[in-house]
């Protein structure tokens, strides 16, 4: 039997330091090299999720990472997913289900029910692959989490894990915080520690000086990468590349970005366009400029909705509709657009009127839809997916934008169900026509597959593998 290697574990000390970049780097790195690899993080929290091909949800990181691994995407890969749809709520999602018990459990009273699915999970990837790669959560020094952890030190321990820890270089503090987060684990975590990670270095090598030496001194763990500030255009996890405000000379679309705003990845093929700038609407501002609005889906459709109309959003998007330009609203975002949202199990806050801008009225199920769609779309297929709780009728002057089930139209509203459209050419081509731009959509899977490429090149000539 083939002698399988020790699971990799990439900590970070502060959350956004780079461990889901970090991750995605060493499983293409190895994929490229023709090992066997998979990524793994117990529980992830994000309310972007992708859909596997039998239907379940987990993280987007993940997703992203098992196709850098050249793998297909599993929920045993993320076995764990919380969605935030309250300030102080989250639907727990479970192997790629919604678990409504175990959401309305207390933070620390999970770990009983959800421990014995990681275990499971984790050790059917190590059984099925000769390397897993796996994300920790936030920072493993946070103590005041440690009794419910199930995804740091928890995890390196149940498989004892070759561990690195990563820090983000280009906050400052560097070493204090390597230095601090390696103080606060037990001597037992400490051993699994295998080396640190300066991660998004800027400038001159040269300035480190001898403070790898001075922390290898104190810890007795070398410094094994120093990890340049990378740029590149691969979805992010929980921050986007956003413009700020309306730019002259380029096609500026405002995206509605409103509480508990989801799959905002899916709009990465607009974003890394050059005649582009999508700006995040967050505050009552004049819509007149803009050449088109986007409201994206939603974990909290109500709440959202109620934003929109507490901050004066609701009249200002309505006065949009009256210019004629092109308003697109998808999944949650169509909902909104609609004359109602029925939730007679008061998943989201109960009846609300929507904005009343296409005659579409949404019942909210208890089941969600959640499945990978190929669809015939002006002569041509094209590929998404669908999650979501709406059941959608129609009323009049609406007319069949997608299919009978996924989208439809009314004037300039146009409605969809199917998330990741942008990522098909012809569908980004129909977009840039409305909107006066250029028919120049990317091949996105081809794209995605190069910069993975780019990004495991930049790992090996500065990692440690």
């Amino acid at each position: 039997m083939k002698q399988k290697n020790r699971p990799i574990m990439i900590l970070g000390c502060t959350s956004d330091a780079g461990k889901s970049l970090v991750v995605t780097a060493i499983c293409r790195l190895l994929a490229n090299r023709g090992v066997k690899v998979a990524p793994f993080k117990a529980q992830n929290m994000s309310n972007n999720a992708a859909i596997t091909q039998d239907g379940l949800e987990i993280g987007r990181a993940q997703y992203l990472q098992a196709l850098a691994a050249k793998a297909q995407p599993s929920v045993l890969m993320n076995p764990v997913l919380l969605k935030p749809s309250a300030d102080t709520q989250s639907q727990v999602i479970i192997n790629g289900k919604v678990n409504n018990e175990i959401s309305q459990l207390p933070w620390m009273d999970r770990k009983r029910l959800v421990w014995p699915e990681v275990q499971k999970s984790l050790h059917q990837l190590i059984e099925a692959f000769d390397q897993v790669v796996i994300e920790g959560a936030g920072s493993p020094a946070e103590i005041n989490l440690r009794e419910g952890d199930i995804v740091n030190m928890s995890v390196a321990l149940e498989c004892q894990a070759d561990v690195y820890l990563v820090s983000d270089i280009d906050r400052g503090g560097s070493f204090a915080h390597l230095l601090g987060t390696w103080a606060c684990l037990s001597v037992e975590e400490q051993k699994l520690i295998k080396g640190f990670v300066l991660n998004k270095f800027r400038g001159d090598p040269a300035l480190l000086g001898n403070a790898m030496d001075w922390l290898e001194q104190k810890t007795g763990i070398p410094t094994v990468a120093n990890l340049p500030y990378y740029r590149h255009q691969l979805p992010e996890e929980d921050s986007f590349r956003l413009g700020t405000t309306w730019q002259r000379g380029k096609i500026n679309i405002g995206i509605l970005y409103y509480p508990y705003a989801s799959n905002m990845d899916e709009f990465d093929p607009l974003i890394y366009q050059d005649d582009i700038n999508l700006v995040p609407i967050t505050k009552d501002i004049d819509l007149s400029h803009f050449d088109a609005l986007i409201l994206p889906g939603s974990k909290n459709s109500g709440a959202s909705l109620q934003f929109l109309k507490q901050t004066g959003l609701a009249t200002s998007i309505k006065q949009f509709k009256a210019s004629g330009k092109l308003i697109l609203g998808i999944c949650g975002g169509l909902q909104i657009l609609g004359d109602n949202i029925f939730d007679p199990l008061n998943l989201e806050g109960g009846n609300q009127s929507g904005l009343g801008l296409i005659a579409l009225s949404t019942t909210l199920q208890a089941e969600k839809s959640t499945k990978q769609t190929t669809i015939k779309w002006q002569n041509t297929d094209i590929k998404g997916y669908e999650i979501h709780h709406g059941d959608t009728t129609i009323g009049k002057d609406v007319t069949v934008f997608m299919e009978e089930h996924l989208g439809w139209q009314s004037a300039n509203v146009y409605t969809t169900y199917l998330h990741g459209a942008f990522e098909n050419k012809p569908f980004y081509d129909w977009f840039m026509r409305q909107v006066g731009g250029h028919e120049n959509g990317l091949q996105w899977t081809a794209h995605l597959q190069t910069e993975l490429d780019k990004l495991a090149q930049m790992f090996e000539k500065h990692g440690w593998l």
